[in-house]
């Protein structure tokens, strides 16, 4: 037996005899407390302090359950539904979004001498019930996510018709390990953040979303000093016009914990993350990939200036290689005293390359399940094999309207290895390193909490290492969403 298998089956075992332990325990009943998406402080009641919330961009975890979704009351009082009232305990949301989008000389299919338009529609329907059973809660979330005008074949990234994208069954204890602090045991399919959301994310852009099938244990809860977040799952199958499945031939653990009581200076969120993956077809090798990291974020005193830092290194075996990989990134933020609410934040990230294919050492760090669009409007770059700073300035000139522009600059970490998103390489690292330069804006407006619009754009310049391995023209992205809750 594999050190990943006896592992899930030892939290197995602990989530079985934690969930056992507690069953004896009266329920109380609790709201859960949502994260927003503001950079704000919010209370804890049980200690009395306050909590600092991360300020990177991109960073901010989605709500559990989404943020488009309020209990059927809520509903019932924004549309003057009357009867409703009493369904506090039924949580609704259904979300569609609408985008089109433009695309010329794109290296990301790898034939940037052909532009592309395509329209991507992406409707979810989530359905949840909570306290009227307690403990004994359910969530089920529907997605469907369509392709329209493309002249490129369909893929997972952009096409998943009618599917689930979570149902799950869950035992919530509200004060299990005191006054609202909750224990919660996930059964079924999921889709969630986790940390920063840089290795593992529900994704907000793609028109396809991460799922995973599998049991996920929650102690404490976003308003505690601590948290523990531990899972075992596997990820889900995408599949075009047949229904999901997991993919039994892969596992995913992991043990993320949170320390909040220092908040003021500093939250630490350290993170053990395991993929195992055993293949039956011989042409695919068998990896074991584990990924030991830390992500901590702060403001600095009582100034305006904030960080955030988080490194992680990577070890195990893929195929007949040993792996070890790195990868780091750090944030350094100012938020200026403004009516406009403007914050300038300087980056930098690095995510190792492969020095060599020819020897037995992996070296690319592996992203995991990794949302990758805040990292590059255009999409062009991800956590492998790169080095990148990037200068980025958010700012509200109207109360409803968001804007931020960045400039990043790209290196390949090692120039024997891909620049992988596209797939090109030099194994001989001859063509330089320098990949190129990238230009981003994008400005989202608030029609109300049920419409919004948003439209973004970037401009991607290649440099010597785009021109030394093929075509190398300029690069455009633009698009333009239409999100409408009910």
């Amino acid at each position: 037996m594999s050190v990943t298998n006896r592992l899930g089956r030892l939290i197995g075992t602990l989530v079985l005899c934690c969930g056992l332990a507690i069953l004896g325990n009266r329920a109380a009943r609790a709201e859960d407390v949502a994260q927003g998406n503001e950079a704000v402080k919010t209370k804890n009641k049980a200690d009395k302090h306050e909590t600092v919330n991360c300020r990177a961009f991109g960073a901010r975890q989605e709500t559990e359950p989404p943020s488009y979704v309020k209990p059927m009351s809520e509903h019932g009082k924004a549309h003057g539904i009357s009867g409703l009232e009493d369904l506090d305990w039924l949580d609704f949301g259904l979300q569609h979004r609408i985008r089109l989008e433009f695309r010329d000389d794109y290296y990301y299919r790898d034939e940037p001498e052909n532009g592309d338009e395509q329209l991507l529609m992406r409707s979810r329907l989530y359905m949840g019930f909570r306290g009227i059973c307690d403990p004994l809660r359910f969530g089920f979330e529907l997605e469907d996510s369509r392709q329209f005008m493309s002249d490129f074949a369909e893929d997972n990234r952009d096409v998943n018709e009618a599917d689930i994208l979570q149902l799950f069954g869950e035992l919530y204890f509200a004060n299990a390990f005191g006054e609202q602090s909750p224990l919660r045991l996930q059964v079924g399919r999921m889709s969630f953040d986790c940390v920063d959301r840089k290795l593992v994310a529900r994704n907000r852009f793609r028109n396809t979303t991460n799922a995973y099938d599998g049991f996920r244990l929650r102690l404490g809860n976003v308003t505690n000093d601590w948290q523990v977040d531990a899972f075992a799952v596997m990820p889900v199958e995408r599949r075009l016009r047949q229904m999901d499945r997991a993919d039994e031939e892969r596992w995913l653990y992991g043990v993320v914990g949170s320390w909040r009581r220092w908040s003021g200076v500093i939250t630490v969120e350290p993170y053990y993350l395991i993929l195992d993956e055993d293949r039956k077809d011989e042409k695919r090798v068998d990896r074991e990939i584990h990924t030991m990291g830390l992500h901590a974020f702060g403001p600095v005193g009582d100034t305006r200036f904030d960080y955030d830092i988080d490194v992680a290194l990577q070890f195990g075996r893929s195929g007949s290689e040993k792996h070890r990989a790195v990868a780091a990134y750090g944030e350094f933020g100012y938020s200026f005293q403004h009516s406009w609410k403007p914050r300038l934040s300087l980056s930098g990230t690095y995510g190792s390359g492969d020095g060599s294919p020819d020897d037995d050492i992996s070296e690319r760090f592996d992203r995991l399940f990794a949302a990758n669009h805040f990292r590059s409007t255009s999409d062009l770059f991800n956590w492998q094999n790169t080095i990148n700073p990037k200068v980025r300035l958010e700012f509200r000139p109207l109360e409803k309207l968001r804007v931020d522009c960045a400039y990043g600059a790209y290196w390949l970490a090692s120039d024997a290895d891909a620049w992988v998103v596209p797939g090109r390489r030099d194994s001989e690292g001859d063509s330089g390193d320098f990949v190129g330069q990238e230009v981003e804006l994008r400005a989202r407006y608030a029609f109300s909490s049920h419409a919004v619009l948003e439209a973004g754009y970037s401009h991607f310049i290649p440099g010597p290492f785009v021109e030394n391995t093929g075509a190398a023209d300029d690069s455009d992205f633009l698009y333009v969403a239409w999100t409408f809750v009910f």
